[in-house]
């Protein structure tokens, strides 16, 4: 498996308010964060929760509809009792088409994390140390919709957010720390897709290599707003690296890295260091 200031215009505002209601984040929930607030707004970071608890996974949890973690640690044992990076392990949670996971803290062993099938929300998940994968997003319908809300991951020495499938993917108000990429799209699935990609209103600490990574081939997008970068005063992270995919299992080729208007969506106004 395979963070300058500025304001930005009451229409794109209306626009992006109006697609993440389209996405399942309420009202409320925008007014109530600082999803839209100027890229470089002083905000803390939430801190990491407590776990309220211990429950050991031997096999995957499936899941249709909600399930709420209550702030429980979830770790594999057994056959999912790895931390590894071996290809094709188990996830601790499989969730359905529409499903929601919520209010989980996912511990040490991790497995594969989370996959889903189709459309999903993850809200307030948090993995202490990312196995193969924080979560894999597969659903085969261009309109998916995977929403990522909250929460956060550290300890992941490749990806945190593998994009499989069709559709598009939501990262909001999520933190991230000692990882290798943030999200890619898939760089040589056997079967590939258009996909899309926002991240709005995240924290990202160094060591981290990249934060997105598309196939511009495909029709890839990327969007990038209101990211706050710590600790990388150099910026040798990459923001936004495009690559030529493929479908035969090969090692996809890059080809460029930054802001291109296409396939790569931001303007360094959106991302601030510190």
């Amino acid at each position: 498996m395979t963070s300058a200031s500025h304001k930005r215009k009451t229409g794109r505002r209306r626009a992006i308010i109006g697609g993440l209601s389209a996405l399942g984040v309420t009202g409320a929930a925008i007014v109530t964060t600082t999803l839209l607030a100027p890229a470089g707004a002083a905000s803390a970071l939430p801190a990491w929760p407590q776990a309220k608890g211990g429950k050991p996974v031997p096999a995957s949890i499936e899941v249709s509809g909600t399930y709420d973690g209550k702030l429980q640690r979830f770790h594999g044992t057994g056959e999912l009792g790895s931390d590894g990076q071996d290809e094709n392990q188990q996830p601790l949670f499989v969730l359905k088409d529409g499903a929601v996971l919520k209010n989980v803290i996912i511990g040490s062993p991790a497995a594969d994390g989370v996959h889903c099938l189709g459309s999903c929300t993850l809200q307030n998940v948090w993995w202490e140390n990312v196995g193969e994968d924080a979560a894999t997003f597969k659903g085969a319908s261009a309109s998916s919709v995977y929403t990522v809300y909250g929460g956060g991951a550290r300890s992941a020495s490749d990806k945190v957010f593998q994009f499989n499938g069709a559709g598009k993917l939501v990262v909001t108000r999520f933190q991230v720390s000692d990882f290798g990429k943030l999200v890619r799209s898939c760089g040589n699935c056997g079967k590939q897709y258009k996909r899309t990609i926002l991240v709005n209103d995240v924290d990202i600490t160094t060591p981290g290599k990249s934060i997105v990574g598309v196939n511009a081939n495909y029709g890839d997008t990327a969007s990038l707003r209101n990211v706050r970068i710590h600790g990388d005063t150099k910026k040798k992270i990459k923001p936004c690296t495009r690559f030529t995919g493929n479908n035969t299992g090969k090692e996809p080729k890059e080809i460029g890295t930054g802001p291109d208007g296409t396939t790569c969506r931001y303007s360094a106004g959106d991302l601030s260091y510190d």
